[in-house]
């Protein structure tokens, strides 16, 4: 089943810079579409970013593109999301999964297997 695991959220200013990190286990990772998605209280998920290990292209939510660039590290199992230029509504917890929905909202079970924790991005003065 697959597994994720997220980190490297935390309190930014605003035009500041955070890089997520998503270690993935449990699927064939070198083969399978990752997709960043973040959520606000009382919303569903929202898809940020994708990339797609078939060719190596990649999707940004409109807002964020210029800012937010998705990349992987097949060796290290992990996928990052490079946030610069932050702005205080990109404030949400942060989501990595083996889909791709980018500027879509998902519910919970548009996995088959758990979500995992997030990582908290906060953007304030």
């Amino acid at each position: 089943q697959a597994q994720f695991v997220e980190s490297g959220g935390g309190l930014v200013q605003p035009g500041g810079s955070l890089r997520l990190s998503c270690v993935a286990s449990g699927f064939s990772f070198d083969h399978t579409a990752i997709g960043w998605f973040r959520q606000v209280p009382g919303k569903l998920r929202e898809g940020v970013a994708c990339i797609k290990k078939s060719d190596g292209s990649t999707d940004v939510l409109p807002s964020a593109k210029g800012r937010f660039i998705i990349s992987s590290d097949n060796a290290k199992k992990t996928v990052y999301l490079q946030m610069n230029n932050l702005k205080p509504e990109d404030t949400a917890r942060y989501y990595c999964a083996d889909i791709c929905a980018t500027g879509m909202e998902v519910p919970d079970s548009a996995l088959y297997g758990a979500w995992g924790q997030g990582t908290q991005v906060t953007v304030s003065e």
